[in-house]
């Protein structure tokens, strides 16, 4: 029999909304479908999504952080919301309590991206970590400035890489799957060594 052709990996992606609000019916939640329109555009890869709308609270972020790596086994966790400085923003602390390893450059770029935007960036405290072979990032609240912050900013002088550019070497780094991009959307950044013959779409 003929070999099958090579196909591309399947990649798990949780996907976490922190809003009291939101997840209390009290307004739409916008931040899970902003972030799977952004994803969907970007990756080539088929996806298993997880989804997961919850509220402001420590305890429940860190147990929903754990499960979709420890139990569901996804290679990448985004959340949108609860990085202020307000008091219910726990999200990065959260966050944190649940990493192995901490990446403190994520959180350095995304600030400078929002500050191109808002003097307010500042106040922003994302975070990004690795646990076992996930990582898991922090992102802003807003569609807009979530795709502001995957994509970056290429028509500044000089262009500002978004951040999800680095996210598919940093996944093959800690064993995980190898991403593959769209490059009209976000063109992904490795190694020549590191980097595979490319698959026809």
């Amino acid at each position: 029999m003929p070999e099958s052709p090579p196909s591309r990996d399947v990649v798990r992606i949780g996907l976490v909304s922190i809003s009291d609000r939101a997840s209390t019916g009290v307004y739409e939640d916008l931040g899970l479908p902003a972030l799977r329109d952004w994803l969907g555009r970007a990756l080539l890869n088929p996806v298993e999504w997880q989804t997961r709308l919850i509220p402001d609270e420590q305890a429940t972020i860190s147990a929903t952080l754990c499960e979709l790596v420890d139990v569901a086994r996804c290679d990448l966790v985004l959340t949108t919301g609860g990085t202020g400085p307000a008091p219910r923003d726990v999200t990065p602390e959260a966050t944190l309590a649940i990493a192995m390893k901490e990446m403190p450059g994520f959180g350095e770029q995304m600030r400078r991206i929002g500050l191109a935007f808002v003097p307010t960036a500042i106040l922003s405290r994302q975070v990004a970590v690795i646990r076992g072979k996930a990582l898991v990032i922090n992102l802003p609240g807003q569609p807009k400035a979530i795709a502001e912050t995957l994509e970056g900013m290429r028509e500044a002088t000089p262009p500002v890489p978004g951040i999800f550019a680095a996210v598919p070497y940093c996944i093959d780094l800690i064993g995980g799957p190898y991403l593959e991009t769209d490059d009209a959307v976000c063109k992904a950044f490795r190694p020549k060594s590191a980097v595979r013959k490319p698959l026809s779409s």
